[in-house]
Formats: C-alpha cells, sequence, structure tokens
C-alpha cells in the first residue's frame, strides 16, 4: 500500500453463540486472504440477545428490524436465543475461537459479559452493576487470553460517564465507547479517563432501507463516505459481515483496496499520549439506531 493510502480503523462488534462460532471464522479467512488485520471486541458470558425481542412493541425497534429484514439477516437462532433457554455462555463453549482470533494476530478486546442486559441496563445502574459486569466479562476474556484484555468496547455504544470511571480502574490502554468524530480524553468529574477512538462510519443495519440504500448499492455509499486525510472508524458485526453478508463484505474490501484504503486495528490509531485531547461524551440518538447512546459531546 502506498503512502498516499487511507487508513480505517476496522473493528468487528461479536455478538452473539452464533457470530463467534460461525462468522468469525469466515472473517478470519477473509482477513487472511487480504492480509488485514483489525480488532475483535467478544462478548463472553451468556447469549440472551434474543430477549430483545420484547423491544418489538417500541415502534423504532420494530420499524428498524422490518428494514433490516432481521430474520433472515440474524438468524432465528439468533432472535430466539436466551428466551425458551437458558443463553449459552460464549467464552466457555466458544473460547478456542477467540484465541485463535488473537494467534492469527489481530487485537482483541472486551465488549460485553452479557450484552443484552448491558444494553438494556447500563444507563440505569450504579457504579458497582457495572464493574461487576466489567468484571466477569474481564475475568472470562483474561482466562481466554492467558492475560488481561487492553481494550474494551460498550455493547450497544451504550456507555456513561460512571462506566468511564470504573472502566478505568481496569486498566484498559483504550475504550471505544462512543460513536464521534476524533480520538480524545474523556474527563469525568475532574479526572482524565483513558483514550476513547470513536466510530465514525455508520453500520449495515444502520444504513440498510434507509434513504436508498440497499444491498446492491450499500459498498457505493459506505466507501462514499470515507474521506481520505480524516479519521475513519468502521465497524462491522460477526453476525451480519462474517455470515449471511460475507460476500458483500469481501467486494467491498477488494474494491477499497483499489481506492488505496488500508486497514488497521484501532491500537494503530493512537497517536501518543501528550497529542491526544480531553473532551467528554453525552447522551443522544442517531439515525437508524433506536434509543440513546454514547456519542462525543460537541
Amino acid at each position: 500500500m502506498s503512502d498516499s493510502s487511507t487508513r480505517v480503523g476496522l473493528r468487528i462488534d461479536v455478538d452473539t453463540f452464533r457470530g463467534t462460532r460461525n462468522g468469525v471464522p469466515r472473517l478470519l479467512e477473509i482477513f487472511a486472504h487480504h492480509n488485514i488485520h483489525a480488532t475483535f471486541f467478544f462478548s463472553v458470558g451468556p447469549d440472551n440477545m434474543g430477549r430483545h425481542l420484547w423491544r418489538l412493541f417500541k415502534p423504532a425497534f420494530l420499524i428498524k428490524m422490518l428494514r433490516s429484514n432481521a430474520a433472515s439477516l440474524y438468524g432465528w437462532d439468533i432472535l430466539l436465543a436466551g428466551t425458551f433457554w437458558p443463553g449459552r455462555n460464549i467464552g466457555k463453549a466458544l473460547g478456542e475461537i477467540i484465541l485463535a482470533t488473537e494467534q492469527a494476530g489481530h487485537e482483541v478486546g472486551l465488549h460485553a459479559w452479557d450484552h443484552h442486559k448491558w444494553q438494556k441496563q447500563v444507563e440505569d445502574m450504579s457504579g458497582q452493576q457495572s464493574r461487576q459486569e466489567i468484571q466477569k466479562g474481564f475475568d472470562s476474556l483474561s482466562r481466554i487470553l492467558a492475560h488481561k484484555p487492553a481494550c474494551s468496547a460498550a455493547a450497544g455504544w451504550k456507555c456513561t460517564e460512571q462506566v468511564l470511571l470504573e472502566k478505568d480502574k481496569f486498566g484498559f490502554q483504550y475504550n471505544s465507547d462512543c460513536r464521534g468524530r476524533s480520538i480524545f480524553r474523556p474527563v469525568v468529574d475532574g479526572q482524565v479517563c483513558a483514550p476513547q477512538i470513536p466510530v465514525t462510519l455508520p453500520t449495515y443495519d444502520e444504513m440498510i432501507g434507509r434513504d436508498g440504500v440497499t444491498n446492491e448499492n450499500y459498498n457505493d455509499r459506505l466507501l462514499a463516505m470515507i474521506v481520505p486525510g480524516q479519521f475513519n472508524v468502521l465497524t462491522i458485526h460477526a453476525e451480519v459481515e462474517g455470515i449471511i453478508c460475507a460476500g458483500m463484505f469481501e467486494q467491498f474490501l477488494q474494491r477499497a483496496h483499489e481506492r488505496h484504503i488500508s486497514f488497521v486495528p484501532l491500537r494503530e490509531l493512537l497517536p501518543p499520549p501528550e497529542a491526544i485531547p480531553q473532551g467528554r461524551i453525552e447522551l443522544g440518538n442517531l439515525a437508524g439506531r433506536e434509543g440513546t447512546m454514547c456519542l462525543q459531546a460537541t
């Protein structure tokens, strides 16, 4: 890749048992073929994602599910996980896949212990409750990797200032908990927290079915959003780009290569500590996503 290439931080969120078992191995094959290394954030506890079905009573969530054709996109095993039977423990059953991801040269960080519980309850959790959830995931991932994870990314971009203070107790080199435009160190009650590497680009489920975006033109639309000379971070999901959209994602990588776009793990985007400005986070809304989420404050 030439010196004039555009670097894009690439992170993969792995939310479910199926995404870990089926999506991650496929993505590892794709990345090996294209000589790409990225950052994988794993959920490692019980897969209770099917409990989100109760949110169908919320019009915004129902519209999103219909717009993204969720049943065919994710599969009924994901949509019903943890509803009629106990959620399967991802780390316990599939730890070898998580370890193989790191052994393949990718960065591995913590996404969540229980993705559903975090996404649904974290904004109402006390500091102790959120710390307990982080601790369970941190301990599980540490056992799998035989070392402590160096980074984390809040499930569903659900994060609060209290969570940032709790995360700082785990010694993460950086977190990727919010959507935004640049790397910054959030300040909470006078405490300067670990750097945040925000996601700048929309995800598949946020774009598809909106503003005329279809599978046929999705890659064109996404590539047009990657701006040379600017800070770019893309999130894909093992459950989507690693399974049903794997072929489309591989075409995206090939076309990105032709445009001199390279993909790197998020850690490679970190500047020297003294060069990272301070900022803060806030809760807000984002087009294509239901509910509030953590944003880099303007």
